[in-house]
């Protein structure tokens, strides 16, 4: 942890430090919404309800090993003919392999990304030229959610899957410990969004987190949210919901010219 707070120093320190960069890349599409919920973040089915079906694949420097599952961003195209200056929102649900591309979206979203009545014109291109730049994930009346991995087995193993982070962040860090104990036990990120431990505490359980938050790390503490009794597959209710937004560094001409909103 302190390794990871000192690398968020020397990042800022040595860059511009605003909320959010303006990057320049093509998006390219899928046809099928389908294939980017079936992705790396493990978000399955699920991810179909998320952001409109607005979904997107990213590519390894924004996927961060699965830390950038479920984050948001705003982008819009460049081509004045076919596209709207405000663009579209999307919420990162895979994995990008292509070196062609930093996102391959849905076809939903790549519509979207045209003015009114362009969206066919838009996907006969295909590929289209882009700016983007990440953004606060809202989720209006919907805190954070644990859902318990059917591969979970009391008492010897636990996996359970983030849900519905808000604000702009990354989950860095994740413990467990039974209700009314401070014998917090590590979890590990297993794939995506998917943490688990083999040193299940027993009773109801809480969890705190670290979200990267302004220049460094936050602890986020949940602290009743799985019941003694919980069930693989049950989707719980932390109480507690995300609005930090950790700083990004950035080149002056990345922060933009604030016209972009």
């Amino acid at each position: 942890m302190v390794l990871f707070l000192c690398f968020l120093f020397f990042l800022f320190s040595s860059a511009t430090a605003c909320d959010r960069c303006v990057h320049q890349t093509k998006v390219a599409y899928f046809s099928q919404a389908s294939a980017l919920s079936s992705g790396a973040c493990g978000y399955g089915s699920l991810a179909l309800s998320f952001n409109g079906g607005h979904l997107a694949a990213g590519v390894p420097s924004l996927y961060k090993d699965g830390a950038g599952c479920g984050a948001c961003f705003q982008m819009r195209c460049k081509n004045p003919t076919l596209c709207s200056g405000k663009g579209t929102r999307v919420i990162l649900t895979d994995l990008n392999h292509s070196n062609q591309t930093d996102f391959v979206i849905s076809s939903r979203a790549f519509m979207a990304l045209s003015n009114q009545g362009k969206g066919q014109d838009i996907l006969k291109l295909g590929v289209v030229d882009v700016e983007y730049k990440r953004v606060p994930c809202e989720y209006k009346n919907q805190n954070l959610a644990v859902r318990v991995e059917e591969s979970s087995q009391k008492p010897n193993y636990l996996a359970v899957k983030v849900l519905y982070q808000g604000g702009q962040t990354e989950m860095v860090a994740m413990d467990v410990a039974q209700v009314g104990s401070s014998n917090w036990g590590y979890m590990s990120r297993n794939y995506g969004a998917v943490w688990d431990t083999s040193r299940v505490p027993n009773g109801a359980l809480q969890f705190r987190f670290v979200v990267t938050s302004g220049y460094d790390g936050k602890w986020i503490w949940a602290k009743n949210v799985l019941p003694a009794d919980w069930k693989p597959g049950m989707i719980y209710n932390s109480g507690v919901q995300i609005t930090d937004i950790a700083k990004e560094g950035c080149s002056e001409s990345e922060c933009g010219d604030g016209s972009w909103k």
